[in-house]
């Protein structure tokens, strides 16, 4: 949802929340901010007395000049110095109203006279009977807030009790709203599922509950063989995830008669992580769990995710149609001719693209749901969101897993400083790759496009999120940080556009591995959730990305980080907000949304 403040002395606070996350701006250009310091922030829910001013993290070092990890101090004292800023701990579906004092005067001697600003603001239900609900897990590999909940104790070492919260926090209802999801189908129903890895058990007892209780339930698995063996007869790369899967599967003792291992078109992978959720025994189709989120330890508590809910009938039944083409196991198999693999690949090609046709241009795209499957014949669909990416008249945002497609950057290296702004956030941080005879295009703040990536601050909870994606559970390990997979185009529009999904926008993923991804155009609701939820991270790993930058520099320079722990003791900060600077930008994005 989105709000906006009375105006106040010059100031006035716009406001967007999602499910879990609120995210501010303060539009500042009329007032008079000579001397100020930043703003304390209070916080209460409507109709409760619990107005209290929220906690700051950084400090005025006149106060306090040696903080440590465990120094604890709020906003009325050491305030917000920032037009922009994000409240991560509001709860879903609950009336808040917010505070903002701004203050003057000297750290040890703040000046109150200011009035403040008022806002009041709702977030959104978890769980509703709307068409869509939307599911961020935490996605955060380094953590003080985990630090302070929980220590510095990895969730697999701490008590039976405290393991569980950890993981809940980490998960933030991801978990809970799959096995809902499954839980939903009644004796009769029919649950379809298409997964690439199929091996955090609780999900899978869930599917097992199901078939206990009378639901239908049939699930394709990847099940590729991949795994190689050496001259010895010992095995030097396993068959994952068929290996894991298929031995998950045992461990829940769900019958292998429900289960469709997918081993055609070896070369690609099985990528979806989707379900169908058909009503009754006239099986009619009723809605659709998808995203990016694998069902896995990995997916769920570590790396960057999402699930959407979606109770659209016209969506189910495409998703219904799409798995039974998958169903059957199509594609070339490894022991087929040439001729054979070609014609084969063509008609599994033909028989998705029949399911879901390429895209209309981006103005046609119908208000609503769009679903696009893979793989497919061309990049037609690629391009679409490329066009999204590179067109959008006021914003655009991405996460990508594995780097940047040249068709983004083909796009957006030919806009300038004076062109919408693009936010895109990596896996890894966009550098040459030597072994390319391609030229590198770079794209930055020239373009006006802002770059963050996964980056940690090392520690033990980064060092289990590590271990437990890519060592101990033997999955992600080509993704640690940021395995999410979607798109906005001016969310903050009437017309917003969000595309999500599985497929990482990549050659590959359009065009060679099975893919779903839905487009929804029109919902302010959804935009606002996802938008929320890409504020978090990015500014998350922003400041990771930033620090690993600066400090080769600072050791050899001499120099500290002492920006990143103390507040500005005279109003220099507003520097940062010049016109033309990044966070000038983002307040613009906020004062100039379309409410």
């Amino acid at each position: 949802m989105r709000f906006k403040s009375a105006k106040v002395e010059g100031y006035a606070v716009y406001a967007i929340s999602g499910t879990n996350v609120v995210s501010f701006a303060i539009d500042f250009e009329e007032a008079d901010t000579k001397g100020l310091l930043g703003f304390a922030v209070e916080r209460g829910e409507v109709g409760k007395n619990n107005r209290a001013y929220m906690k700051g993290f950084k400090v005025f070092k006149k106060v306090i000049p040696n903080p440590t990890k465990d120094t604890v101090v709020t906003t009325e004292f050491h305030p917000v110095q920032s037009f922009v800023w994000d409240d991560l701990a509001v709860k879903s579906n609950v009336e808040y109203e917010y505070f903002f004092h701004p203050l003057k005067g000297t750290p040890d001697n703040l000046d109150r006279s200011g009035k403040e600003i008022k806002i009041k603001i709702k977030t959104e239900p978890e769980f509703s009977k709307d068409e869509h609900d939307v599911f961020f897990n935490r996605g955060a590999a380094s953590s003080q807030a985990y630090s302070k909940r929980f220590g510095d104790t990895p969730p697999d070492d701490l008590p039976d009790g405290k393991r569980q919260e950890a993981f809940e926090w980490l998960s933030r209802s991801l978990d809970d709203a799959i096995i809902k999801f499954i839980g939903q189908a009644k004796p009769g129903d029919t649950l379809l599922g298409c997964f690439y890895e199929f091996h955090y058990k609780p999900v899978l007892d869930a599917f097992k509950a199901a078939l206990d209780r009378g639901v239908n339930v049939k699930l394709i698995i990847d099940a590729k063989l991949n795994g190689t063996v050496d001259k010895d007869g010992k095995v030097t790369k396993e068959n994952f995830p068929r290996d894991t899967n298929l031995d998950t599967i045992g461990k829940a003792g769900l019958p292998m008669e429900h289960i469709i291992k997918r081993e055609a078109n070896s070369n690609a992978i099985q990528h979806n992580k989707f379900i169908v959720y058909l009503k009754g025994s006239k099986q009619t189709p009723t809605a659709v769990w998808t995203g990016s989120t694998n069902i896995s330890e990995g997916g769920i508590f570590g790396q960057t995710n999402v699930g959407h809910w979606v109770r659209d009938a016209d969506t189910a039944v495409k998703y219904k149609e799409y798995w039974q083409v998958l169903s059957t196991d199509p594609g070339a198999m490894e022991n087929d001719s040439s001729a054979d693999k070609s014609k084969k690949n063509k008609a599994y090609k033909k028989a998705v693209e029949i399911v879901s046709p390429d895209l209309p241009a981006i103005s046609e795209i119908p208000v609503g749901v769009t679903p696009i499957f893979s793989p497919r014949s061309t990049l037609s669909a690629l391009n679409t969101y490329a066009e999204m990416l590179n067109k959008a008249q006021k914003s655009s945002f991405v996460t990508l897993a594995f780097g940047i497609n040249d068709l983004f950057k083909q796009g957006l290296k030919n806009n300038t400083s004076e062109s919408h702004i693009t936010f895109i956030l990596l896996e890894k941080r966009d550098l040459p790759n030597p072994r390319s005879t391609k030229p590198f295009i770079n794209i930055g703040a020239m373009n006006n496009v802002y770059q963050s990536w996964g980056s940690y601050l090392k520690d033990p909870l980064y060092s289990w999120i590590r271990e437990t994606d890519t060592g101990r559970l033997k999955l992600n390990s080509h993704v640690k940080y940021i395995h999410s997979k979607f798109l906005l185009a001016d969310p903050l529009s009437k017309d917003p556009i969000v595309v999500t999904g599985s497929a990482n926008f990549s050659d590959a993923s359009t065009r060679a591995n099975d893919e779903n991804m839905i487009i929804i155009r029109g919902s302010k609701r959804v935009a606002d959730i996802y938008f929320t939820e890409f504020n978090r991270l990015f500014n998350h790993y922003y400041f990771r990305a930033i620090s690993q930058l600066v400090a080769p520099t600072a050791s050899t320079t001499g120099t500290t980080q002492e920006g990143s722990i103390f507040l500005n003791e005279k109003d220099t900060w507003l520097k940062n907000y010049a016109k033309g600077k990044l966070r000038y930008k983002r307040v613009k994005m906020f004062s100039t949304m379309d409410l």
